[in-house]
């Protein structure tokens, strides 16, 4: 079934306000493997002009991911999420996730469109802080193959006739 284009532009309300904890941050950068002391050392983090620990870039998943369930869950818009696969996300930041944020995530259809028989749709996810002020978009892509072409049937091969062998039985 195809995705309804109809949606392209639609905005989804925004998701509650995620208060973003200085611990979510460590965790997340130690379950990544990354560890640059502003993502887990204040002080580091205020050397370099930040007011509390930064979140490392790919943070925002913790928030949009959540958000495009809004999306794909939509029986409206006709997605199979069995069949999804992820395609692409990327980042665009206006500033970085700061401790202490209160986020929230506006999910927008950008782009609908079909190739060689799968659907794919990029949204859109736009996290804000709770005063307006605007921090990331985050990008995601998703391919809904196209359904497996229904199996030829399988002929039912004639029964081998057993020779004979000449044995008394």
């Amino acid at each position: 079934m195809a995705l309804d284009p109809s949606f392209v532009g639609r905005s989804y309300p925004p998701t509650p306000p995620y208060q973003v904890g200085r611990e979510k941050i460590r965790e997340f950068a130690a379950a990544i493997g990354d560890a640059n002391p502003a993502y887990t050392d204040v002080e580091a983090a205020r050397a370099l002009g930040h007011r509390d620990l930064i979140a490392p870039p790919t943070f925002a998943i913790v928030l949009s991911l959540g958000a495009s369930h809004q999306v794909v869950k939509d029986p409206a818009l006709g997605l199979d999420y069995s069949r999804v696969v992820h395609g692409e996300q990327r980042f665009s930041y206006t500033r970085p996730i700061v401790a202490g944020d209160e986020l929230s995530v506006v999910v927008t259809v950008e782009k609908i469109r079909s190739m060689a028989g799968s659907d794919i749709i990029t949204t859109r996810g736009d996290i804000v802080t709770t005063d307006g002020e605007a921090v990331c978009s985050a990008y995601s892509t998703l391919v809904s193959r196209a359904p497996d072409p229904a199996p030829e049937p399988t002929p039912v091969p004639e029964p081998t006739p057993v020779p004979e062998t000449g044995v008394p039985q």
